[in-house]
């Protein structure tokens, strides 16, 4: 079956008379898109649809506050406000993020957690979350990731080998934070131990604040991606690429709020401003990279 269906393939898709799909349109509950003024379904979206209005846990559940939790993204930030999503960023990580979502504290988490195993993002840790079986993880952005140094690299830092030097303050964010678990991938990658690291405390809550304690010399260096580098500017010393998504349930995707979000991503003063931020690939935002 196309990608794109008509009303009337989507209504023999869903077993439903045409006019009841120009009514579920008409009331803003069925996903679809105007080309040229004609209706088209796409078809990933309503198979994601059907499956959150059939909902394995068959009850009415008390609905999660209007909170995005998990990890820090300053694009995410930003378009959480600029969308007029209503929703409010809570930031303590990606790990926090998924169990905030699984006990219904938050709409929905950002997070990049890396799979050493698979290499691949987010999906096994998302896969088995208590108590949620209609889990859908979003594609965000694709995030570049390394070592932020003050302005003109003055210790002269290529890569995480040169960590090793006990005169190289090294700023870390928080356990279970994304960017704390690629930390401790790439160090064992080198064979150095995160206790060998000459570290500052306390840990970094957020991206901003550890490039604020490299700026004020506080820290030589920190993991963050390279958009608060240049917002700060300060040098980057590029090391991975990750993919951040947004992990929410299927009955939410299609409420206001995550509807507006994600609107707003899809449109070019989203992409604009990714690029001015710089180290973001938004080819892919709005992807549906898992649908449990």
């Amino acid at each position: 079956m196309a990608e794109l269906m008509t009303t009337g393939e989507v209504a023999a898709y869903l077993r439903l008379k045409e006019r009841k799909v120009y009514d579920l349109v008409r009331r803003g509950r069925i996903p679809c898109s105007r080309v040229t003024g004609k209706l088209l379904f796409p078809k990933q979206l309503i198979d994601l649809w059907v499956a959150q209005n059939t909902d394995p846990a068959g009850t009415e559940a008390r609905a999660a506050p209007p909170v995005a939790a998990g990890s820090h993204d300053p694009l995410l930030e930003w378009a959480l406000r600029e969308s007029g999503s209503g929703l409010a960023m809570l930031a303590g990580g990606s790990t926090d993020g998924v169990q905030r979502l699984a006990a219904g504290q938050a709409v929905v988490t950002g997070l990049h957690i890396l799979d050493p195993q698979s290499g691949d993002y987010n999906v096994a840790a998302v896969r088995n979350i208590g108590g949620i079986a209609d889990v859908v993880l979003i594609e965000w952005a694709e995030r570049e990731q390394g070592l932020v140094t003050a302005a003109g690299n003055p210790l002269g830092l290529a890569g995480i080998a040169d960590l090793r030097n006990r005169r190289v303050r090294v700023a870390r964010r928080q356990e279970g934070a994304g960017a704390q678990l690629l930390m401790r991938h790439l160090l064992a990658r080198e064979g150095l131990p995160l206790d060998a690291l000459n570290l500052v405390n306390p840990p970094m809550l957020t991206e901003t604040d550890l490039a604020a304690a490299v700026l004020d010399g506080k820290a030589d260096c920190g993991l963050a991606i390279r958009a608060v580098a240049q917002r700060f500017r300060l040098d980057f010393i590029p090391l991975h690429r990750e993919r951040f998504d947004l992990a929410m349930r299927r009955r939410d995707y299609f409420e206001p709020p995550l509807q507006a979000l994600l609107g707003f991503a899809g449109g070019a003063t989203f992409r604009r401003h990714a690029a001015e931020l710089g180290g973001y690939d938004v080819s892919r935002t709005g992807r549906i990279a898992y649908n449990a």
